[in-house]
């Protein structure tokens, strides 16, 4: 199980890596800071959801 998959592990500001919406296919990284946690829940299989510092929003797949 990757470290993106629970929301104890991330934290505003923290640098990561996310696939967005439109990347799910290809899987394509997309690197940014954290600006807000969108998942509520304290795990999610796919990844937890952020709002990157420029306003891309995806799941977690990288922990930096």
């Amino acid at each position: 199980m990757n470290a993106g998959t629970n929301r104890s592990n991330i934290r505003t500001g923290l640098n990561v890596g996310i696939v967005l919406k439109k990347d799910q296919k290809s899987g394509k990284i997309t690197k940014g800071i954290v600006k807000r946690i969108l998942t509520k829940s304290s795990s999610h299989p796919h990844g937890i959801k952020v709002q990157l510092e420029d306003g891309s929003v995806g799941r977690v797949k990288e922990i930096y």
